[in-house]
């Protein structure tokens, strides 16, 4: 049996966007929570087919646009990428809302808005356009807050580390300039992807957050290096590693988020500010801490990521069960 799906290719800040505008599953649940489950649950070959080699790299990642579940949104959105299908992922809605929007596949009801549907909530954006073209995409983001800190661990060869742990629509291992790490120049990406998968394990073994509304989204699954900005009018820099050996070429918007919620609960940031933070290849967002909030009992912030995206080409993908790599393949 032959599988094809239409996508619409493009990247955010330098990261792949592939935007599955044709093949996409019908799925049960209602909310983009429990559809997110039921896609893992059913059709996760679907993730991995696109987003696995032969057919996608280790930095790949995109989504679909499905029906909205409630009656006040525009649109939903189910992300796939190589580590998994994320509760929210921000450099991807960027992408994928503005590959939708030029292409007519989301019809907002009010010009320049959205309101969306993600695994983790319900999110607002803000657009700009000339022309045909999506220019800019602003994402006010679900509640973003700092989980954990100082979490000591001792990574082999490198050195013992503390870990802070935040949350902005996926969670994150946020290390900064420490000990034997000085800053990302001294390592490289390949010495990072090493570290990171050090971090992740060693982070996890002693700690496993847990969203306080949505059970389903636990566990750290990307790590965020911090540092000083390279670039004139940038706050900020990081690496953030995800899936098992990608280095994230944008800024990262859920990363940002988080990054966000850690600075304003140590106290260097304030609501009302913008943070505008530079990726590993220098492409950048700007963040703003909108206001404080309350998730739960616990201390939130609300954060806004504002970044554009540029579509690069349509693909037809053919999915081929005679195909012994039907499924997809990693080479870790």
């Amino acid at each position: 049996m032959r599988h094809t799906f239409f996508c619409i290719d493009g990247h955010t800040a330098g990261n792949p966007v592939r935007l599955v505008a044709g093949g996409a599953p019908l799925l049960r649940g209602a909310t983009m929570s429990e559809r997110r489950q039921d896609f893992l649950a059913r059709f996760d070959w679907i993730r991995t087919s696109l987003c696995f080699e032969p057919r996608g790299h280790d930095m790949m990642s995109g989504g679909f646009l499905y029906p909205p579940t409630q009656d006040d949104t525009d649109v939903g959105i189910l992300f796939i990428e190589t580590s998994g299908c994320l509760p929210m992922c921000g450099h991807g809605t960027i992408g994928l809302v503005t590959f939708g929007l030029e292409h007519g596949l989301i019809q907002p009801r009010e010009p320049g808005r959205l309101r969306v549907e993600v695994p983790a909530g319900v999110i607002d954006i803000a657009f700009t356009s000339e022309g045909d073209r999506v220019t800019s995409v602003k994402i006010t983001n679900v509640p973003a807050y700092l989980a954990a800190t100082d979490i000591a661990i001792d990574v082999p060869g490198f050195g013992p580390l503390s870990v802070d742990v935040s949350y902005g629509g996926n969670y994150y291992a946020i290390v900064e300039p420490q000990g034997a790490y000085k800053g990302l120049e001294d390592l490289g990406a390949a010495r990072l992807i090493d570290l990171s998968q050090e971090v992740r394990t060693l982070v996890t073994a002693k700690f496993e957050p847990v969203h306080p509304l949505d059970p389903t989204i636990r566990g750290v699954s990307h790590v965020l290096w911090a540092d000083k900005p390279r670039g004139d009018g940038a706050d900020g820099r990081n690496a953030v590693f995800y899936g098992d050996k990608a280095i994230d070429r944008s800024p990262c918007g859920t990363g940002t988020s988080a990054r966000l919620a850690h600075l304003v609960a140590k106290g260097k940031l304030r609501p009302g500010e913008r943070f505008v933070h530079e990726s590993y290849i220098g492409s950048r967002f700007i963040g703003r801490v909108e206001k404080t909030t309350d998730l739960a009992g616990q201390a939130a912030i609300i954060p806004s990521i504002e970044g554009s995206a540029i579509a690069t080409g349509f693909n037809t993908i053919w999915v081929d069960r005679a195909d012994v790599f039907w499924k997809g393949f990693q080479v870790v």
